[in-house]
Order: C-alpha cells, then sequence, then structure tokens
C-alpha cells in the first residue's frame, strides 16, 4: 500500500473501509485476534501481489469531446478549435453528450482516475451529469460558458451573458452536492477569448456564492498570450486575477506561456496550474515550465485534457510523460517519481477543493482507492521503488480494482457499474451521427 506523510512510502497493510470512508490502516500482523475471528462478516478483498494505491485525479478533461476522437489530429491550438472541435460540439444533441460522458467515464475508470474536474459544452451539461451519477464516477463538472463569439466559432455555441450564466447557476442548484457530494459543480468559462468580462466576473461571483471551483484555460498557447494582450491590455495571469479567477477555487489549465512574475502571481495566489502533457505536445503548444513552477511555491495538478488532441485518457501516460519531458531541458533528476505521483493526487485533490477529502490513503479520508496487479512482465523485477514503478512502468491496463467512496466501480478489470459492451456501443453510434452532422471537411 503507498501511503503519503510527507512522502511517499509502502507498507505491507489492512485497509478497513466503513461508510464510505478510509476507517483504518493496520500492519496485518498487528490484526488482533478476536477480529480477526470477525472477518466472516466483512467484506474481504484480497489484494495480495497487488499494490493499492490513492485513487488518481485528473483535473482537467472534456467528456463532452469523447466522441471526437480521431477527428481533429495534427492541427494546432486555433485551427483544431475552428476546423474541428467548435463544429463538432455545436452539433451535439442531449444523446451524444450523454454517451459522450460515458465512454470517457468508463476510459477514467477502468484506467485508475477516481475524480476528474470536466469542462462541457456549452449546452446538455445535465445529461453529462446524469452519466456521471450512473456510472459512479467522482466529479466536478462545468457547463461551458462562452458569450463572446471567437473568430470561427459556430452562431450555434454563441450565448448570451445572462442565459449563460443563468443555466450555469441552475446546473449549481440541482447537481453541486448530488450523489451523496461525489457529484459537484465547477464555472467553466471556456478561456478569456470567447468570454466577456461581465462573465468572469459572474463566473467568480458564482463560485464564491456555491463555494465552488472556477475551471477555465489560460495561456495554452503564444497566440492565445498575445490575443489576450492585445484586447484586454493585460497580460492573461494579471486579467484573470483582475475579474476573480484567481486563488484556490480556481483551476488553469495549461499555463504553457508564462512568464517568472506571473508565476510569481500564481504562487501567491495560491491558483492551480493543471498540467496536460500529452495534450500540449500533440498540439505543438509547447512545454510547461512545472519544475520552476513547483519550484516558486505553485500548486499544480496534471490530467488529459480531451480525447481528440490526446486520443487517449490515460493518467498512467500523463504521468510518465510530465516526468520525461522536464529531463532533456533542465537534467535526469528533474520532476522526479514522488512529485509527478503527487500531481495526480494530492495536488488533483487541491484543484477541486478536495484536499482534506481525497488524495492520499489516511484514515478519514474518502475511500478512494486504486489497486494495481503487478503479475505482469513490465512490473517486475518488483525490487526497486514502487513509486517509479507506478510513474515509469504501470499502465492502465494493470489496473484491477478501483473504489469510490468504498463502492467498487471496477473489479477484475471489468467495470460494474455500467455494461461496457452497450456504452461502447452507442458511442460509437453517437460519434458517427456527429460527424455527419458536422459535415467535416
Amino acid at each position: 500500500m503507498l501511503l503519503h506523510d510527507g512522502g511517499w512510502h509502502a507498507e505491507r497493510a489492512d485497509l478497513t473501509v466503513r461508510d464510505g470512508r478510509i476507517d483504518r490502516i493496520e500492519k496485518a500482523t498487528e490484526r488482533r485476534k478476536d477480529e480477526t475471528k470477525r472477518l466472516h462478516r466483512l467484506q474481504v478483498l484480497d489484494c495480495s501481489g497487488c499494490l493499492i494505491i490513492p485513487g488518481l485525479i485528473q483535473a482537467h478533461v472534456h467528456l463532452c469531446q469523447t466522441l471526437f476522437r480521431g477527428l481533429a489530429d495534427d492541427l494546432r491550438l486555433e485551427d483544431w478549435l475552428v476546423r474541428r472541435i467548435w463544429p463538432l460540439e455545436a452539433v451535439h444533441t442531449e444523446e451524444t453528450v450523454y454517451w459522450s460522458a460515458m465512454l470517457g467515464a468508463a476510459e477514467l475508470l477502468l484506467g485508475g482516475t477516481t475524480a476528474i474536474l470536466d469542462m462541457e459544452t456549452v449546452r446538455y451539461t445535465g445529461r453529462a451529469f446524469e452519466a456521471l451519477e450512473r456510472i459512479g464516477i467522482r466529479a466536478t463538472a462545468g457547463k461551458c460558458l462562452m458569450d463572446a463569439h471567437p473568430e470561427g466559432a459556430p452562431l450555434e455555441l454563441a450565448e448570451s451573458t445572462d442565459g449563460a450564466l443563468s443555466e450555469a447557476e441552475a446546473l449549481a442548484h440541482r447537481w453541486h452536492g448530488a450523489a451523496d457530494g461525489r457529484l459537484r459543480v465547477c464555472f467553466a468559462p471556456r478561456f478569456v477569448p470567447s468570454c466577456s468580462g461581465p462573465l468572469l466576473r459572474a463566473a467568480s461571483d458564482l463560485a464564491e456564492r456555491f463555494d465552488a471551483q472556477i475551471h477555465t484555460h489560460a495561456a495554452e498557447t503564444i497566440v492565445e498570450r498575445e490575443t489576450v494582450l492585445r484586447t484586454t491590455g493585460l497580460e492573461e495571469i494579471a486579467y484573470l486575477d483582475s475579474v476573480g479567477i484567481a486563488g484556490p477555487r480556481a483551476a488553469l489549465a495549461h499555463c504553457v506561456w508564462v512568464d517568472g512574475h506571473e508565476t510569481a502571481r500564481l504562487a501567491r495566489q495560491g491558483t492551480t496550474v493543471v498540467h496536460c502533457p500529452s495534450s500540449n505536445l500533440k498540439l505543438a503548444s509547447g512545454t510547461a515550465r512545472i519544475p520552476e513552477l513547483l519550484a516558486a511555491g505553485c500548486r499544480v495538478a496534471i490530467g488529459a485534457d480531451g480525447a481528440p488532441c490526446n486520443n487517449r485518457l490515460d493518467v498512467f501516460t500523463e504521468m510518465r510523460l510530465a516526468a520525461l519531458i522536464q529531463k532533456p531541458r533542465l537534467g535526469a533528476d528533474a520532476l522526479p517519481a514522488g512529485q509527478v505521483l503527487e500531481l495526480a493526487t494530492l495536488g488533483g485533490a487541491r484543484a477541486l477543493g478536495l484536499e482534506h477529502e481525497l488524495g492520499s490513503i489516511a484514515p478519514g479520508k474518502r475511500a478512494d482507492v486504486v489497486v494495481l496487479d503487478l503479475h505482469a512482465p513490465h512490473l517486475h523485477p518488483a525490487i526497486g521503488d514502487p513509486v517509479s514503478l507506478v510513474v515509469y512502468a504501470a499502465c492502465a491496463s494493470d489496473v484491477r480494482d478501483v473504489f469510490v467512496e468504498g463502492r467498487p466501480v471496477v473489479l477484475g478489470h471489468e467495470l460494474v457499474t455500467a455494461p461496457i459492451d452497450e456504452i461502447v456501443r452507442e458511442a460509437d453510434r453517437s460519434a458517427s451521427a456527429l460527424q455527419r452532422m458536422a459535415r467535416l471537411a
């Protein structure tokens, strides 16, 4: 079992869960004889030959884009949005949003991700919440807010400021704290070029009012950075700060193009930066300076972003890449495995505003845990650092069991909360319909 008390260490221990929370962690040899006699009354899972780790957390995903996988390859961000993503989002229906969320959440759970921060599209977010409620993942999700009309965006995605905010507020009343707290709402303006100042300020106010997170993109490309500077007169992090999008409630995806004084500002604010290495590489956006952000005291989490800018939602791939891409730039000791695992656990918990509930295996915390099967050849010899094994060697296919709040959602490598055959069938059908409706060139 991987535990964290200032650093990671492995212990051979028994984990007891009660009412959705971790009750006790005991060395196997310390269990009292009288309790051993009563084990037949408990549900017991044998994890010998396995490693129990905290549920992994992805703090930036777009489940509404899962059906677009493979439809937007080899494009830079701006062309990717204009030529593929916005046209596809514009033709989403209630049904396609539902199956997109089901497919993405199934992939995430089967790969050991137990909690997410999700940005949907402008419509039908309630259907995404219905999928998340059914499938059992822990999710903080928000309707995408877009009241400005960036060049190339379909008119179907344009919203009025009041209409966008009213719908987001209604979603918060319905879903914030639903499923016994497993589901929460965030407020999710897409990015500065698609949002007016009044909308951004109002989104920040709503987040404060609902005790919710605010989730947006920032400084993903040099074009975005220059656009914000030209249209607002401020650098992007300063502008977001001026409209209230800063501090522990705020999660900013990417932050590839931030300089030293913006890094210092992010650290002072306590704002979380969400690192998406695969997405930044595939869209040729650049490499975020994560070691410098961490050294400055910034809060950092990790995410796969969306299926069309990554092609898979695999947190193990993101951890491995996060560690590797810094080393040619800064040296072989840059961003070691222990730091990277923290990005995908405790860092993600902070991004969700749930650092006291998630991110490590400890008594009193929510029982979101993952069981890794260590029998595959690529995980042997199992004589080194188990953290290195998780970050550099493990794969999503090594996930045997997944529990969210003590409830099994994956057992024996199989999703148990919804039939995977149905999810794949309906997702394929929905994706074909979207492609026809969008009439992609």
